[in-house]
C-alpha cells in the first residue's frame, strides 16, 4: 500500500509544490492523477521514487519510509518501482533489446536469464520484430512501448507514467494505455499522471485530481474534472 500522510513539498520560501496531500493507494489499483500544469502531479511521483523529499508530511510504501532510506539502500528500492515519461527516455545509441536488457543487467542478473526475459517481454509488448533498431527508427507508440517493456522488466510492484501518451495520436496513446491495464491486470499498482481527458473518461478508473498542490476531487470510476 502507499499512504501519503499530511505530506508537503516545498521547493522554497515561496514555491509549494504540494500541500496537505493525504492520499491511500491500494495494492493493485489502477489510478489517472489529473490537473493543470503546475497543479503538482509530477512532484508526487518524483516523492515515490524518493528524488524528493517530503518537507513535511510522512510517505508510507509497503511498510517503508523511503525519506529515511539510507543512500545505499535507494537503488534497490526503486528497482521496486517502474517510471515511464512523455519523452520515453530511451538510450539512442542502445537497440530495443539492449534498452530493455539494461533494466537487468544494472541488477547483476545472469546474462542468459537475462535474454530470457527480455525476449518475453519483447513478444508480450509486439516489438520483437523492432528489437535490432535504434529509437530513432521507432514510430512513437513502439518507442513507448518499449519504454514500459524497460520499466516493467525487472517485475515492480509499483508503475509510475508521467504523461505516457502526450505525445501520441489518440489510437497509439488507446493502445498504449490498453498495454497499462494488461501489466495492471498482473497486480502491479499503475499510477499515471495525464491532460487526456478521453482516456480518462473512457478508462472508468479511479480520478485523483490536484489544483495548487492540493488533492480537490477523488472519485472511484470517475471523469477528467479540471476547471
Amino acid at each position: 500500500m502507499i499512504s501519503f500522510q499530511a505530506v508537503t513539498k516545498k521547493f522554497s520560501t515561496n514555491i509549494t509544490a504540494l500541500e496537505g496531500i493525504n492520499l491511500e493507494i491500494q495494492n493493485g489499483e489502477f489510478i489517472f492523477l489529473v490537473g493543470p500544469s503546475g497543479a503538482g502531479k509530477s512532484t508526487l511521483l518524483h516523492l515515490l521514487t524518493r528524488e524528493y523529499k517530503p518537507s513535511e508530511g510522512k510517505i508510507i510504501v509497503n511498510d517503508l519510509e523511503p525519506s529515511k532510506l539510507k543512500p545505499s539502500q535507494i537503488p534497490d528500492y526503486r528497482r521496486r518501482i517502474g517510471f515511464v515519461f512523455q519523452d520515453f527516455k530511451l538510450l539512442d545509441d542502445r537497440t530495443v533489446w539492449e534498452n530493455v536488457a539494461l533494466a537487468l543487467q544494472v541488477r547483476g542478473m545472469p546474462e542468459a536469464e537475462i535474454a530470457k526475459e527480455v525476449d518475453r517481454v519483447l513478444k508480450l509488448f509486439e516489438i520483437w520484430e523492432r528489437r535490432s533498431l535504434f529509437p530513432r527508427q521507432l514510430s512513437g507508440g513502439e518507442a513507448q512501448r518499449t519504454a514500459i517493456a524497460r520499466a516493467i522488466v525487472g517485475k515492480p510492484s509499483i508503475l509510475l507514467a508521467d504523461e505516457p501518451t502526450g505525445d501520441l495520436d489518440p489510437q497509439t496513446a488507446s493502445s498504449v494505455i490498453k498495454l497499462l491495464e494488461e501489466v495492471n491486470s498482473w497486480g502491479t499498482t499503475v499510477l499515471m499522471a495525464t491532460h487526456n481527458r478521453e482516456i480518462v473518461d473512457n478508462a472508468k478508473r479511479r480520478v485523483v485530481t490536484l489544483k495548487g498542490g492540493q488533492i480537490v476531487k477523488d472519485t472511484q470510476e470517475g471523469k477528467y474534472e479540471v476547471h
